[in-house]
């Protein structure tokens, strides 16, 4: 059977596709309506501007959804305490794994916009603390205490979206090789550089 048009997509979704598709100064906010089957005004008098309309994707692609707690308020987040310290290593590792995999097309757009844009500026430099506060949340529910700065220095550098984005899409490696490799980064950084407790 013949499938009729594809029904229209919401501003933040329609925005979304578009600025992974073909990047932020490609993108319009006519062809944003016009893929979420509404018109120009609406965009503005909901989000004012292009800037803002990118910052609401931008939380969407990173959190997940656009209500609800911080992310290190969540339940799925409160798993990275529990088990044995390899497990919450590896709970950790796929957790923010799951988060690139939404969030890294999007923040290429950021990132580009960031060069002529104020708020996108910010917003890229803001990206950088809130993932390196997420990191030390993680890391003290992983080692259960305070992680030393120099554990979530490391892990924060070496397990980023710009080594998880070269590895998958440059590189050619697996899902799941990047994740094991991963895993081995985190507890390396444990031993190496870190003044942990025993391991639990």
């Amino acid at each position: 059977p013949r499938r009729g048009p594809a029904p229209p997509r919401s501003p933040i979704e329609a925005a979304q596709a578009l600025f992974e598709a073909s990047g932020w100064a490609a993108t319009t906010l006519p062809a944003i309506a016009t893929q979420a089957g509404v018109s120009v005004d609406t965009i503005h008098s909901v989000f004012g501007t292009k800037s803002a309309l990118l910052m609401a994707v931008v939380h969407l692609a990173i959190v997940g959804d656009d209500d609800g707690p911080a992310m290190a308020e969540r339940p799925e987040f409160a798993l990275f305490g529990r088990g044995s310290r390899a497990q919450r290593v590896r709970v950790g590792v796929r957790y923010t794994m799951a988060v690139y995999e939404r969030s890294v097309p999007v923040l290429r757009t950021l990132r580009e916009a960031a060069a002529s844009d104020v708020v996108a500026e910010e917003r890229w430099r803001r990206y950088g603390r809130d993932r390196w506060e997420l990191t030390a949340a993680g890391m003290t529910l992983i080692l259960g205490h305070d992680a030393p700065a120099d554990v979530t220095d490391a892990v924060w550098a070496l397990v980023s979206p710009e080594v998880y984005s070269y590895l998958l899409d440059d590189v050619g490696w697996s899902n799941g090789q990047v994740e094991d490799w991963f895993v081995d980064l985190v507890q390396t950084s444990i031993r190496r550089v870190g003044r942990t407790a025993p391991a639990t």
